[in-house]
């Protein structure tokens, strides 16, 4: 009894051969078409992941895009205000020169009567007979001149030079018969002095014509 169920039970799981070529047939059928076959739901997730993460990717690199950018623009800004920087520094260094060099050449401007000074007294000097005089207004002279030389002062030779304007002021004219010291200077009236090459007292001096 038991062997017939068994046997019973084998023919109702047997698949007819009919229905077995048939199902082989349209497997065969849609590798022929070029069907892709179904995918599982374990790759359907691991396609997303991926999409995903290549979202995520191109977001990234626009944001690496916008900070290179953001770096570039800072560092415009950076090397533009150094360099504003520097000719500030530049500029403030220049003025300050030029601030000690004109309170410099004030300065010297305001010595130089006293040597119009000493000059005329050794000039007064010269046919006195007290030798002390002579030698402490030439000691005093000779080292406030010393001095002055030092910063850069340096007298302006004038009698016997042609007049020139850039160096003579004329104060006076004075005929002469000689052709050669016609436009000369006959005399200096005013000893003009020079700072570092620069003119800062013209020289006062009388024109032959």
């Amino acid at each position: 009894m038991s062997e017939n169920k068994e046997n019973i039970n084998s023919k109702e799981n047997e698949v007819p051969v009919e229905e077995e070529i048939k199902v082989t047939g349209e497997k065969t059928e849609e590798k022929a078409e070029g069907k892709e076959p179904k995918k599982t739901r374990a790759e359907k997730k691991e396609e997303r992941k991926i999409e995903a993460l290549k979202d995520e990717i191109e977001d990234l690199k626009e944001q690496i895009s916008t900070l290179e950018d953001k770096v570039a623009a800072e560092k415009n800004d950076y090397v533009r205000l150094m360099a504003e920087f520097d000719n500030f520094r530049r500029r403030t260094a220049e003025e300050k020169l030029q601030l000690v060099g004109s309170a410099a050449t004030d300065t010297i401007k305001g010595m130089l009567p006293v040597l119009d000074d000493c000059q005329r007294a050794l000039e007064l000097l010269k046919e006195s007979s007290d030798d002390a005089a002579k030698e402490g207004t030439a000691l005093i002279y000779n080292k406030l001149m010393g001095y002055l030389q030092s910063k850069g002062l340096s007298p302006i030779v004038s009698t016997g030079e042609t007049f020139d304007t850039d160096f003579h002021e004329a104060v006076a004219q004075l005929p002469v018969q000689e052709d050669e010291k016609k436009g000369k200077v006959f005399d200096t009236v005013e000893t003009g002095y020079m700072l570092n090459g620069k003119v800062i007292r013209y020289a006062k001096v009388v024109v032959g014509i």
